[in-house]
């Protein structure tokens, strides 16, 4: 890098304090990039919030040049407005949009949830913007204390929107994760499966369901192989005691139990549908693919589910374990009582791995020294070592 690699200034036109440029100039000898782009040494280039800015090689992203006064009129409430900036779009589905946002104080990111409610009696009712749905997640999220389970740092209801603040995971989604190395290795598919498990049993113990598990829905910590994983979005979720059933129909129909199918949503199921969604979810990561094909035209998607018809193809899983594989087969059970518990997958033999459960062991420690559990959480979830290896003697008990 040069001494001194580029510069950026602001100029107020006409002397208005309210209307001013930003500019980058580059004083660079091997270059100063805006948005992958060359500015030139001795050149100028207008700054617009959230241009990256690279050094030496495009690719070394280094800065993002955020301007704050760009969403000064943006429909925040003053609460997060005083002490948030918000950046880039991260991503949208059917409950909102999330944007990456930065304190103002400390500037750390965080990711912001955003989920519109139903406007006038005249639009058509959406359910996933029912405002007391909209609470049920807000209610949900600050019930839970586990560090597989994304952390929620504020909520903020007004009778436009409701915004929550995320913890943000860098390193993005599992969907994102396996679609750009075509297929995780089964030493790290096994680690962030492992996480996921513990965060759904934890859930379970809660009287939760998730009812929406799948590879969007879990959140990796960063771009490593052996990284955090978190569970997220429990936006069609449901808090139920232990004898009580859902009768909800939810659910992405890739990932949906053959119960729920069965019955269309009418009839009564169990947590164990998410043992299911579970099952997908080890196979998509193990395979690169999903087990079910919905361009086949001899027998629908909904059919494949109900009936279980799927294989396992030599091309995709002639590198996966017999463990692995049996794993999958006995959480992919198409009748619900004779499927694998969340419990019995933790004593699985392809989970008793001295290695993982150190390496994940690891993981959990440090996200516990930095996010100290608040007194009142089970000791079970503190994070360490031995309470860890307790989840699963209490599993074995159980069982």
């Amino acid at each position: 890098m040069s001494k001194v690699h580029f510069k950026i200034t602001r100029e107020y036109i006409d002397g208005n304090c309210n209307d001013a440029v930003v500019y980058l100039e580059d004083l660079s000898q091997n270059g100063t990039f805006v948005n992958k782009i060359r500015v030139g040494r001795g050149n100028k280039i207008i700054l617009e919030s959230n241009d990256i800015i690279s050094l030496a090689q495009p690719i070394v992203t280094v800065y993002v040049f955020m301007s704050t006064g760009a969403f000064e009129s943006n429909d925040l409430p003053p609460e997060l407005k005083s002490k948030y900036a918000v950046s880039r779009k991260l991503g949208s589905g059917a409950c909102g949009e999330v944007k990456l946002v930065f304190s103002k104080v400390g500037c750390k990111k965080f990711a912001m949830k955003t989920i519109m409610k139903m406007g006038g009696t005249n639009e058509q009712k959406n359910s996933l913007n029912d405002p007391e749905k909209i609470m049920n997640e807000v209610k949900i999220l600050k019930a839970l204390k586990h560090p597989c389970i994304i952390r929620m740092e504020e909520i903020v209801d007004n009778p436009r929107a409701v915004y929550i603040v995320l913890e943000l995971m860098e390193g993005g989604e599992l969907f994102e994760r396996i679609k750009s190395k075509g297929r995780l290795s089964e030493k790290f598919a096994k680690i962030i499966f492992y996480q996921v498990v513990l965060a759904v049993s934890y859930l379970h113990d809660s009287g939760i369901t998730h009812r929406d598990l799948k590879p969007e829905n879990i959140l990796l910590a960063s771009n490593s192989d052996i990284t955090l994983a978190k569970v997220s979005d429990f936006g069609l979720s449901k808090l139920v005691d232990a004898q009580t059933m859902m009768k909800t129909f939810c659910g992405t129909p890739m990932y949906v139990a053959p119960e729920i199918l069965s019955s269309i949503g009418r009839g009564s199921y169990t947590n164990q549908v998410d043992v299911w969604s579970l099952g997908v979810i080890l196979y998509a990561c193990l395979s690169g693919s999903v087990p079910f094909n919905c361009a086949d035209k001899r027998i629908s998607l909904q059919e494949q589910i109900k009936r279980g018809y799927y294989t396992f193809p030599s091309s995709k899983f002639g590198h996966v374990s017999d463990k692995a594989l049996d794993l999958i087969k006995r959480m992919m059970t198409v009748n619900p009582k004779k499927r694998i518990t969340i419990k019995q997958v933790l004593l699985h033999q392809w989970l008793q791995d001295r290695e993982l459960r150190d390496a994940v062991d690891i993981l959990l420690s440090k996200e516990n020294d930095e996010n100290m559990a608040p007194s009142g959480v089970s000791d079970i979830y503190q994070c360490k070592s031995e309470q860890y290896h307790g989840l699963v003697k209490r599993a074995r008990l159980e069982i």
